[in-house]
């Protein structure tokens, strides 16, 4: 049913045992699991945020994959936890600040901002009002 390597998607299953399922929990609590997600949430992040643009997305595959083999020998939990946190801020940044841009002139680049980023333009207004 499940190869011996997609031990990861299987789900919880009564029948499976109690401690399958304790390690199961742990696991996920765990740096281990930590990674794993961060790594899929910056690769969904990219898919999203350079859509359309072959260039930027292998780039930016690179660019991941590269920092992720080059810290795989980490050991130190302290130093895994700082990459995790920087691999979190990186992501946030990516899904809330980059916009894509078009070239259509020599001078000219047209602006595609995703659906997420665009927000409600509320007025700003000087003079306070009065609550009653």
């Amino acid at each position: 049913m499940f190869l011996a390597g997609q031990w990861w998607s299987m789900p919880l299953i009564p029948a499976l045992g109690r401690q399958r399922q304790v390690d199961l929990c742990e696991f996920k609590t765990s740096l281990v699991y930590r990674v794993l997600q961060l790594f899929r949430t910056l690769h969904r992040t990219r898919q999203q945020v350079f859509k359309n643009d072959k260039r930027a997305l292998e780039a930016a595959r690179v660019k991941i994959n590269e920092e992720f083999k080059k810290h795989k020998s980490e050991a130190s939990p302290e130093k895994i936890e700082e990459m995790l946190k920087v691999g979190s801020d990186v992501e946030l940044l990516l899904r809330t600040s980059v916009i894509q841009g078009i070239h259509t002139d020599h001078n000219t680049l047209k602006l595609v901002p995703r659906k997420d980023l665009l927000t409600e333009n509320v007025p700003y207004c000087d003079a306070p009002t009065q609550k009653q």
